[in-house]
């Protein structure tokens, strides 16, 4: 007896579609699995026979062969025990044959017959909507998850047993729904504040310009000064995630196993600080089964790398092809993969090893020191970062005097960023950009054109600081910023020599 159901396997971060299919026959007893398997998949036989015996279900002495296709894919993970035993039923006639039909299942079952989570459940959701099943059985706990998908039936699962009873009646189980307004109603809650930071207007305004536009920026200063304070504040002034970027980002911290159970949706923009002693496969993703990494995790949010010279070198490299075509490809000997990497980083460091250069009166590094300590920060990188601030030292003045209302100064901060991001949205509305840092060549010279007079103060710049053609498109990227910001439709001067000075570092020299 043959039957299959439609089940998925996670490549990369999208879902591709696995047949599970079953055939009983008369023959020496044995339990085959096939179809260019993991060591995991294989296991599923052992956990689906304990899990159907202690449901009460005893399997006969026949052969039974299981197969997973298509054959010349890999297929890793737990997430198939749950219609492998589906479709040993039907198989069995101990469920309907029709019952298989527009029903997509995942999830791993225990020895005792329990339905355990796995990952990727989002991406098996979209996948199954997009296939026109009309139900989709998954564990109880990633019914939530997976209900975030309109438009199909979920039905969370806590044990076998219960999968049965829902196969042999459809209404015997009420489908899984949440209220998504309501999610989002809870989002940018408890948010830190720019207002809380004394002074550092200067640096404010390199990371308003940076929130605009989505450019890269680097934080130099001294200890202390108020480097990380700044980055974490930077997701409470980015515009509000839509629904399809929350969908989007919540599908990759699913796949990546790092999803809170309890709150299905992510509705904040990502931040993600990782330490120092990252591994380049840990930022970047990889592995066996390439899961995504750090840079990933922090798609269409901020990726904030604080002491940027304490990192491995390999692992900065690693950031050089993300940033300029915002996806990571990993290969593998069976299949490539590609993560998501929309990201807007955010580095921070002491200007030396001491970190109090160019005051001679505490810094003691010498010259060799210093340059040793800034070359672990590769010129190709840099040339990556669109914005250099120098984050002063704050004086006892701005630190005693009385402080800003809270909330006032990140609001304020907000609204100048929505209203930049709705002027580039409109410009580029059938462009294929969404923010002035994404503008290519082409754009540029459609979008940042400049008259004489401007076309004359970019020679003089490009000339004195010796600046690479990428250095100069990022200039030219963070004056169209600029404009915005102030409501201009072409680029001037003053945007030019604000958008240098964020460019020429005195620290770096």
């Amino acid at each position: 007896m043959f039957r299959t159901i439609l089940s998925g396997a996670i490549h990369g971060i999208e879902c591709k579609s696995v047949s599970v299919e079953a055939d009983v026959s008369n023959g020496l007893p044995s339990f085959l699995m096939v179809g260019f398997l993991s060591s995991e998949v294989k296991e599923a036989s052992e956990r689906v026979r304990n899990a159907l015996r202690n449901s009460g279900i005893q399997l006969p002495a026949k052969r039974f062969t299981i197969n997973l296709s298509p054959a010349d894919m890999r297929k890793s993970g737990t997430a198939f025990d749950l219609p492998i035993a589906a479709v040993l039923l039907a198989a069995l006639e101990e469920i309907p044959e029709e019952s298989l039909k527009d029903v997509f299942m995942a999830g791993e079952l225990s020895l005792n017959g329990r339905v355990n989570g796995v990952c990727g459940i989002l991406a098996m959701a979209v996948y199954a909507r997009e296939r026109g099943m009309k139900y989709l059985v998954v564990p109880k706990e990633n019914a939530k998850e997976a209900a975030i998908v309109s438009g199909i039936q979920v039905i969370g699962v806590e044990h076998l047993t219960q999968m049965i009873e829902f196969m042999k009646d459809k209404t015997s189980m009420v489908s899984e729904h949440i209220n998504i307004e309501e999610i989002f109603q809870n989002s940018q809650k408890g948010l830190l504040d720019f207002g809380d930071i004394c002074g550092q207007e200067r640096a404010k305004r390199a990371v308003e310009i940076a929130a605009a536009g989505r450019h890269n920026i680097l934080l130099i200063g001294a200890p202390g000064t108020g480097k990380s304070m700044l980055a974490k504040r930077i997701p409470g002034i980015l515009s509000p995630l839509t629904l399809e970027e929350s969908i989007a980002i919540t599908k990759v911290h699913s796949i990546a196993g790092v999803l809170d159970k309890d709150n299905p949706l992510l509705t904040d923009r990502p931040f993600q600080q990782p330490h120092h002693t990252i591994s380049p496969f840990a930022l970047a993703g990889g592995g066996r089964n390439p899961k995504p990494g750090v840079i990933s995790l922090a798609h269409r949010g901020v990726l904030f790398l604080d002491e940027l010279p304490e990192f491995h070198r390999e692992s900065l490299e690693i950031l050089r092809q993300p940033l300029e075509d915002k996806e990571i490809h990993i290969s593998r000997v069976n299949g490539n993969y590609t993560f998501p990497a929309e990201i807007m980083l955010v580095a921070a460091m002491n200007p030396c090893k001491c970190g109090y250069y160019p005051d001679r009166n505490r810094c003691k590094c010498t010259p060799a020191e210093i340059n040793h300590y800034q070359s672990r920060i590769s010129k190709p990188l840099l040339d990556r970062i669109d914005l250099y601030v120098e984050v002063e030292e704050v004086t006892y003045e701005k630190l005693s005097a009385p402080r800003m209302k809270q909330g006032l100064q990140s609001e304020k901060m907000r609204k100048n960023i929505i209203r930049a991001g709705q002027v580039q949205a409109q410009r580029y509305e059938k462009k294929p950009y969404c923010f002035n840092s994404e503008l290519d060549e082409m754009g540029l010279l459609e979008f940042c054109a400049l008259e004489e007079k401007e076309k004359k103060l970019m020679e003089k710049i490009f000339h004195k600081l010796k600046l690479s053609a990428r250095g100069y498109h990022r200039m030219l990227k963070v004056a169209r910023t600029i404009a915005d910001l102030e409501g201009e439709e072409r680029i001037r001067e003053h945007h030019l020599k604000e958008a240098v000075s964020y460019r020429k570092n005195t620290m770096m020299e």
